[in-house]
């Protein structure tokens, strides 16, 4: 199957804005501030993600990468809204780290798919690379959410098998 290369770049630069503005958005709302940190890291990696494609990026619509980035966030979009109705229902950081493991989650799987549909080495790479940041923050969210619940974390795990 043959797709249009640049313009899957053009589609991977609006998802990292918009997983950038979702960790955003999160951050602003959480009080615990383990959490909060968490996603504002996240939020400045989607941004390191997106000049990643935008160094590949051959399309003329996108002139700025800042620019691009610092516009308001698409409501429309699935990261920005289900963030949006979680923090006008019953916004906590349990259900917000759960969603973004969702979300890490199916980015991962898109890139990878994209990956496989690519022939050009270089662009290839970008998305397996980006691919395996998104696996990355799935892992990082997993252990703040561990943390977060109360569970054993995986640096005591050894500790508590030996006892």
């Amino acid at each position: 199957m043959s797709i249009n290369v640049q313009e899957a770049i053009k589609r991977s630069l609006q998802t990292e804005k918009n997983a950038m503005n979702f960790y955003q958005l999160g951050a602003q709302n959480m009080s615990n501030p383990d959490a909060r940190r968490t996603f504002e890291l996240l939020a400045k990696e989607e941004r390191e993600h997106a000049a990643h494609f935008f160094t590949i990026y051959q399309g003329s619509e996108i002139a700025s990468l800042d620019e691009f980035l610092d516009t308001p966030p698409d409501n429309e979009s699935s990261w920005v809204s289900t963030i949006a109705r979680l923090i006008s229902a019953d916004f906590s950081e349990q259900k917000a780290l759960e969603l973004a493991l969702e979300r890490e989650k199916n980015l991962e799987e898109t890139l990878l798919e994209t990956a496989a549909k690519i022939e050009d080495p270089e662009i290839k790479a970008v998305y397996e690379s980006n691919a395996k940041e998104t696996r990355n923050h799935y892992q990082l969210i997993e252990s703040e959410y561990a943390r977060l619940m109360g569970m054993v974390h995986e640096s005591d795990i050894d500790t508590f098998v030996r006892e």
